[in-house]
């Protein structure tokens, strides 16, 4: 085996290249991690822009592997924010000198395996070159900023932001008029606060969307006290259940009981807030029927919210079951649209012809305006991988190997790319899941096949072809069983032109997926190909 300048390579400084350092450098490995930001936190760091909040309860949205670590933290809220997130991944990279391993403000270009020497050659728009023989992308599935391309989006001479590239110093809204453009979770959940100080807001609506009150509070400190004690438990049903929070369904579908269980289920479940309404009931997602009575439940309390009915109707979505675009968790949103300084502009009904030095021109007429805000999302998934010339045997290069969708084995493994790994990415639970603990299933699953690699004194990993063809099969086939195909989401793809029309996530739940990897490992790594393996390790093995 050629020497290295490192054992491992970790691409992202977010939840789980955080953890990724951590766990691998206790293995003795010799980690480096680049990261395009400033500082650790991932999306966290970024994603600055007002009422940016997760949708995760925040004592689950938390590392799981140190009991001291959970003991020692304190949430101040149900759900939190950006903010106190940050806050608290600065202080897990400080109390484990996470951040050490890191060359913060840089960018890796590209990452090009040698087959003669079995290592990976990253390069940095530094113009610096490394070798390792892992590389690890944790490069998040929310990472890479997907801006549209309106006629004339330069020529504005106003303010314009993007809610995923948010300035550090933050943007002072009082006395002006502001467009935001799109209402996914970004848009939804800043136009409460951007009203509170603007002349007047405009939200352009490109497609209508599902948004639930997040019931927010304080959490009092018997709440805080009680999780403390009960984590290891809190955690164990996590990952059991299908979204690696602690909620497990009502134990029969929607229309196996009458109206008014259905109503009381769906009560319980709309006060625990935001995404998880779309698992009060096991078929929510999957029996259109019972799919219906979700909507019904979700739009009587939309219009009920709403003053102007006329509004009321445009901001509830037509073109998809509920939960199969991620359901927004809000605070104040549609409220907003009560206001006298908040309009709402349909863009299927009169659409944007052109941005120019003064505002947006749509079909209805002109907007004039000192501030647009781009709510637009992201590539998600693969775009952040997609940004960076990525190279496995014989010169392939991923974005090819992906250009049809993308292809892996239980979403960690690519055929073609040996000793490479990707974190919480396409063909895994991932964005489907609790975030933290499918960074920390996936990262010690990555550290175990490192120790048997060890032990049978193998050179390199791969994913085989067969593997690989057979998982996304599955993956396929676990989502046509579900409604989620349905809708143009950026789970399929759909807010990116010309990116292939593909589920990205494995949607079979976490505990499932869990389970499946530690079968495959227990097996020896089914569906994955050792190679360069020494004799004197096999016996070892």
């Amino acid at each position: 085996m050629s020497t290295c300048d490192y054992d491992v390579v970790v691409v992202g400084a977010g939840v789980a290249g955080l953890y990724a350092v951590h766990r691998l450098r206790a293995r003795g490995m010799r980690v480096h991690g680049y990261e395009s930001a400033s500082g650790v936190g991932g999306t966290w760091f970024h994603n600055r822009y007002p009422g940016a909040r997760c949708d995760v309860e925040s004592v689950d949205y938390s590392y799981s592997f140190s009991d001291e670590l959970q003991q020692e933290w304190t949430w101040s809220e149900r759900f939190a924010t950006q903010p106190e997130i940050l806050r608290y991944l600065e202080h897990v990279a400080e109390r484990f000198d996470l951040a050490s391993a890191f060359e913060f403000d840089t960018r890796v270009t590209a990452a090009v395996f040698d087959e003669d020497g079995a290592l990976w050659t990253v390069t940095t728009d530094r113009g610096v070159s490394v070798t390792a023989r892992f590389c690890v992308f944790a490069t998040g599935c929310l990472s890479a900023t997907n801006v549209p391309d309106i006629p004339g989006r330069d020529d504005f001479r106003g303010e314009s932001y993007h809610t995923g590239a948010w300035p550090h110093g933050g943007v002072s809204f009082e006395g002006k008029r502001v467009a935001v453009i799109g209402t996914g979770s970004s848009g939804i959940q800043s136009t409460p606060l951007i009203a509170e100080q603007a002349e007047h807001v405009h939200v352009l609506q490109r497609s209508a969307n599902y948004s639930i009150p997040a019931g927010n509070r304080p959490l009092t400190a018997d709440e805080i006290a009680r999780t403390k004690a009960e984590y290891a438990e809190r955690r164990r049903l996590s990952r059991l259940s299908g979204g690696g929070s602690p909620f497990t369904p009502y134990p029969k579908g929607a229309l196996e009981v009458d109206a008014a269980e259905r109503t009381r289920v769906y009560d319980e479940w709309w006060q625990r807030g935001g995404v998880l309404f779309g698992k009060a009931f096991p078929d929510q997602t999957a029996n259109r029927g019972a799919n219906d009575t979700a909507r019904e439940y979700a739009e009587a309390k939309i219009r009920a919210l709403v003053d102007d009915p006329v509004v009321a109707d445009t901001l509830i979505p037509k073109d998809h079951p509920i939960g199969t675009k991620r359901i927004v968790t809000d605070s104040g949103y549609y409220e907003s649209f009560n206001r006298d300084n908040v309009s709402l502009v349909d863009l299927p009904a009169t659409p944007i012809v052109q941005i120019d030095a003064a505002g947006i021109e749509t079909t209805a007429g002109h907007l004039d305006l000192d501030v647009i805000v781009f709510a637009t999302g992201f590539d998600a998934m693969t775009g952040a991988l997609a940004r960076i010339d990525i190279r496995g045997r014989r010169g392939e290069q991923l974005a090819d190997a992906w250009s049809a969708g993308p292809r892996t084995y239980l979403g960690l493994g690519v055929h073609g790319f040996p000793n490479m790994f990707v974190l919480t990415g396409p063909g895994s639970p991932s964005v489907l899941a609790n975030m933290v603990l499918a960074a920390e299933q996936h990262v010690d699953w990555v550290a175990g096949v490192l120790d048997h690699m060890d032990a049978l004194g193998a050179q390199t990993i791969e994913a085989t072809e067969d593997a690989v063809d057979a998982w996304v099969d599955e993956c396929n086939e676990r989502a046509s069983a579900t409604l989620f195909p349905q809708a143009n989401s950026w789970y399929m793809g759909a807010n990116v032109p010309g990116k292939p029309r593909v589920f990205m996530p494995y949607i079979g739940g976490f505990g499932n997926y869990s389970r499946m990897c530690d079968e495959i490992a227990d097996a020896g790594y089914k569906g994955f190909e050792f190679a360069g393996i020494d004799p004197a390790g096999r016996e070892r093995a």
